[in-house]
């Protein structure tokens, strides 16, 4: 028989968690459905098990928070399933599960998408090789099993993730060759005019500041305004080829390489299901169009946390109780002034947390670089195919991404555009001298993850749903 229950979340990180437990605190029924083993998110991954350890101290006092919030969870009485996919929402809501080579269907009143965020693709010459990863996945090694690369590591970006990872690195022994900043200079003359918002947020600058100390006295090399970025070797991350600000190509020796560039919203869901999505200039990414509690234009279908615009985990944490309000006064548990009064101080908490995003989004903006790389750089990794494959297709005639997909294949392997669907869509508006937001994004299909004909046979229906 087919489970319902009022509202199921999808995603059991900061927003995730912070939902059900409101939701519970209005009496409905929730279900949580998570990818991971165990609650957490990206920014508490393994929080419960590592919070207690050597490993949980390293990793700093706000890492170890996430450990109150998951025994709140746990004890809110929602139902959680970890380690369990989503492959499919369909209108009613019925959202389909896989888990253990099985597959299920599950009704729900209402949906909150806590499905957080993924590190802004930024393909470049080598990417693809051994050796290169992103600073966010070997932050998840640490978090996890406390594995720290054996040799001295290169980390290429920019923002506020480098910095931290560096800096936890260090505490936990390992050891950085360089930081190639790439972020662009000068652009501490954008952020300006949101110096106010700055000196209101002292202490979280003054994070980002203790963690330059410890690179510092780490005696960390950080060599600004790197552009042109390559990953040389044969088979293997050999080398690191670069253009420092005055012009000049370096070369230096390497064997591990973590890059990052940012991070933008998770829109495949909201983007399979039809919802309204707009151009967020500052973040240059797609965003979905959302109401004051977070419900997208598909009634009933709620976005919480880095899904809705990144924020940070704190602004997650808000998102989520916003949210989980909006689906209680959906559900008939609020009064819309009740909603209103419950929600009022979160709003409040919300826009304070939110003050020093467009300084941050000012100071470490996407380079153009990330959007126009070489035509020899791969983009879809998954079908291999180059910038200059899909220049080749653009060039021939006027297509969109999807038209795009069709002839190179470019989105269709099992990513299903996560990695290469920005790049695509800014390659083919500047052959069209168009501005992205223009072009428009992949049509995502069902289903979401890959899905075996075995796990899809195992699928028993209700009637009702057939």
């Amino acid at each position: 028989m087919t489970r319902h229950v009022s509202v199921a979340v999808i995603g059991a990180g900061p927003a995730g968690m912070h939902a059900a437990i409101r939701l519970r605190s209005h009496g409905l029924s929730v279900l949580v459905l998570d990818e991971q083993p165990a609650v957490g998110g990206q920014i508490w991954r393994a929080v419960e098990t590592v919070a207690p350890t050597s490993t949980g101290d390293l990793l700093g006092a706000e890492y170890r928070a996430g450990a109150d919030l998951a025994g709140r969870f746990h004890a809110s009485g929602a139902m959680y399933e970890p380690q369990t996919q989503v492959w499919q929402i369909e209108p009613g809501w019925s959202i389909f599960t896989k888990r253990d080579g099985k597959t299920e269907c599950v009704r729900a009143d209402q949906v909150i998408l806590a499905t957080g965020a993924q590190e802004r693709p930024a393909p470049f010459p080598g990417w693809t090789l051994p050796g290169v990863l992103t600073v966010g996945a070997a932050q998840i090694l640490l978090k996890t099993s406390r594995q720290i690369p054996a040799k001295p590591v290169w980390v290429a970006g920019s923002g506020p993730l480098p910095l931290l990872y560096i800096a936890q690195l260090i505490r936990a022994g390992g050891k950085v060759a360089g930081w190639l900043d790439t972020s662009p200079r000068g652009e501490w003359r954008h952020a300006m005019p949101w110096a106010g918002a700055a000196l209101l947020e002292r202490a979280e600058i003054a994070k980002g500041l203790q963690w330059m100390r410890e690179l510092r006295d780490a005696g960390v090399r950080r060599i600004r305004g790197v552009t042109a970025l390559r990953a040389l070797g044969q088979g293997q991350l050999q080398t690191l080829e670069y253009t420092t600000a005055n012009g000049k190509v370096e070369r230096v020796p390497a064997d591990v390489l973590l890059s990052h560039e940012g991070v933008i919203p998770s829109i495949h869901m909201t983007q399979a299901l039809g919802c309204s999505h707009k151009w967020n200039d500052q973040q240059s990414c797609l965003v979905p169009e959302l109401d004051e509690y977070g419900q997208t234009s598909k009634r009933g279908v709620f976005v919480a946390g880095d899904g809705a615009g990144i924020g940070g985990a704190k602004a997650a944490c808000v998102r989520g109780e916003i949210a989980a309000i909006g689906a209680a006064r959906q559900a008939g548990r609020l009064s819309a002034e009740s909603a209103l009064e419950h929600s009022a101080a979160l709003r409040k908490q919300l826009h304070g947390t939110l003050r020093l995003r467009p300084m941050l989004d000012a100071l470490y903006p996407p380079r153009a670089e990330i959007f126009a790389p070489s035509d020899d750089t791969i983009v879809c990794r998954c079908e291999e195919l180059t910038a200059g494959d899909v220049r080749k297709a653009a060039a021939l005639t006027p297509l969109g991404p999807n038209q795009m997909k069709a002839f190179t294949r470019a989105g269709m392997g099992p990513c299903q555009g996560r990695q290469c669907g920005y790049t695509v869509a800014h390659i083919v508006a500047a052959e069209q001298n168009k501005h992205v937001s223009e072009v428009g994004f992949y049509r995502i299909r069902p289903p979401l993850k890959p899905l075996t004909l075995g796990e899809l046979a195992s699928l028993s229906l209700d009637e009702d749903l057939k």
